[in-house]
Parts: C-alpha cells; structure tokens; sequence
C-alpha cells in the first residue's frame, strides 16, 4: 500500500514496502523522484539500515557468531506501519521481531518521518534501543534518486550540475568496489560546479568524508532551471550515484550515517567503521531536507 501526503505544491507517495519515498510530484506534473526501472535500478530511494553499503564476504561477527547479511541490510524489502498520519506528515514504523533476530542479533525501533512543508520534505530518522542492557550497534542511510530530465525528456545528465556549499575541497573515501579504502583519501574540488556525467560514476559512488558538517547540495539543468536542494547535517559521510555502464538520467545524493566495510576489516561489527553504538533505551535522531523547485 501507499501513504500520501498533499499540499499547495506537491503530492508525495510512500510505500509501506520499506518506508520508501516513491514519488514526489509537482501540481505542473514535473515528477522528481526516479521511477524505478528495473532494467537500471529497480528502487526509488531505500533506506539503508542496519547497515550501509557491502560487508565484507557479505557477513559480520557478533560475539563469536557469523552472520550473513547482503548489501544495505534487510529494512528496505520489509513492510513498515504508519502508525501516524495526517495530510503532510506520515510516520513509518519496524520494529524487530524473531525474523530479524535470527539475522541481526539486536533489538531495534526504527522510524521514518516523513513531513511536507510548502515545496519542502523532510526525512527523519529515529531509531530505539528498546533493549534493557544490550547497546545496540548499526548503520543507517538514505537512497533517493532524483530525476534530471525534470520538465523536458531531452534533458540529459549532461545538461545538469551540482553545486555544493559551502564551497570547499573535501576528502573523498576512495571505492576499491564494493569496499572502502579511507586510508588513502583524494581530494574533492567543490569550489565549482560538479559537472555531470555518465562515466564519472565508472568506478561507483562519489563518497565525501563530510566529519558531520551541514552541506548543501544543489542538482540544476540549464535549461529550465528545475531541480532539488538537499541539505543534511551531522552525516558523517555522503554518497554521490548513478548507475554504470547501464546509464539513465538520475543521480542519487545518499546521507550516511555507518559506510560499507574497508579493504581490510575483520568483519567485527564493533570494529567497524562509522557504526553507531546506542545505548539501552537510548534514542538516536537524525534528518535530512529535499526542496524541489
């Protein structure tokens, strides 16, 4: 099923299927969320949770114990609730239960917020620890992917450019795909425009060592000047993607809080780079903001 959210500008649709933004679309009928080809990438815009990105041989250890798990973890293919609703705001809930345990060896709450204000959506992440003596250790994330062709299908990725503030030169975490190699970190100019273009994402993602830093991140076609500005703060990491070689004209801009594991982990989980450690009855929050114009 679909939960909807409306107001003067935009129409929203989430899927109970993973919580997962599925359309946002403006009363002149532009759509700016990705529609999920299969034949390219078949999602929207997932949330990655409990863990973002590949593990290493596709499992990690918890006290002596193996478990296996695939890329991103398992909440983007499991049914969430709305457990609340009204015409702009929409809160989407998983809760674990015995299915998950068997998988991941935690208890967890975890809840998207969804809520539209005027030509803005916010996304906000909670997780609980509703355990009584147990930290709870996990990664999140977002997923959208934005449409480029926005009002005019000869848009191409070409014709499109991301600005990013504030204007600086960042780290950028290298991809030895699909594991990570922060260790020898290059330089990111974004002192001017990113241009856009297929091949520029040949070797996956464009990861920014951000160090939880607010950031901006504008996405403009030159020739109607429609796009999104997406802004996220206390992320200690954000990915940059679109597909290679199967190509269309979306980009994903992913706020990340846990990154896939590096060259060389030992598949510990409480070794793991950018894991979040939350205590018993702790509460973690965390947002991120999409404005399309």
């Amino acid at each position: 099923m679909t939960v909807t959210l409306k107001n003067d500008y935009l129409t929203v649709q989430i899927n109970e299927k993973g919580a997962e933004l599925s359309s946002v679309k403006a009363n002149d009928g532009i759509e700016y969320i990705w529609q999920a080809d299969p034949a390219v990438w078949g999602r929207h815009a997932p949330v990655l949770f409990p863990f973002v990105g590949r593990l290493k041989d596709d499992q990690f250890q918890v006290e002596d114990q193996t478990y296996p798990m695939g890329q991103h973890g398992f909440a983007r293919d499991m049914d969430f609730e709305a457990v609340e609703q009204d015409d702009q705001h929409v809160i989407m809930e998983l809760n674990s239960d015995t299915e998950t345990l068997q998988k991941f060896p935690f208890e967890f709450k975890l809840r998207l917020h969804f809520t539209l204000k005027d030509h803005e959506l916010i996304e906000h992440y909670e997780v609980v620890n509703p355990d009584s003596k147990k930290d709870l250790l996990f990664s999140i994330g977002g997923h959208p992917g934005f449409n480029l062709n926005l009002g005019d299908n000869q848009i191409q990725m070409e014709d499109t450019h991301i600005r990013i503030a504030p204007k600086q030169v960042y780290n950028q975490i290298p991809l030895k795909a699909p594991y990570t190699d922060p260790k020898n970190p290059i330089k990111f100019d974004a002192t001017t425009p990113l241009d856009l273009t297929h091949a520029l994402f040949k070797d996956d993602a464009i990861i920014l060592d951000l160090k939880g830093e607010q950031i901006t991140l504008m996405t403009e076609n030159e020739v109607n000047n429609h796009g999104i500005a997406f802004t996220v703060a206390n992320a200690p990491y954000l990915g940059i993607w679109s597909p290679y070689p199967a190509t269309a004209n979306f980009v994903c801009l992913e706020p990340w809080w846990g990154i896939a594991d590096t060259v060389n982990f030992n598949g510990e989980l409480k070794d793991k780079l950018g894991v979040n450690r939350l205590a018993a009855q702790e509460t973690f929050n965390q947002e991120f903001s999409m404005s399309f114009f």
